[in-house]
């Protein structure tokens, strides 16, 4: 059950990271999803990193928004080079 809540959080948190950072995308459904959950790590262990203080479930949310935009953008980096 773990993961399927770890999935559509991570989907939600990639819609949102996608909303913020509007433009051309080269993925979809997938690649949203897998950028939201590994933006939720990313968010996650950049906070431990610099102190911030992550509380209760929107600071978890919030900060894995900002790990997904910092991926999106490193994807988006990635994918225009081809």
């Amino acid at each position: 059950m773990h993961w399927i809540v770890l999935f559509v959080v991570g989907l939600i948190v990639g819609i949102v990271a996608k909303l913020l950072m509007p433009g051309n995308d080269p993925g979809g459904f997938i690649i949203t999803a897998l950028l939201g959950i590994a933006g939720m790590f990313l968010g996650d262990w950049l906070a431990r990193v610099l102190n911030i203080p992550v509380k209760g479930d929107l600071g978890g949310f919030i900060a894995g928004v900002v790990g997904a935009v910092i991926l999106l953008f490193l994807y988006r980096l990635a994918s225009s080079r081809r």
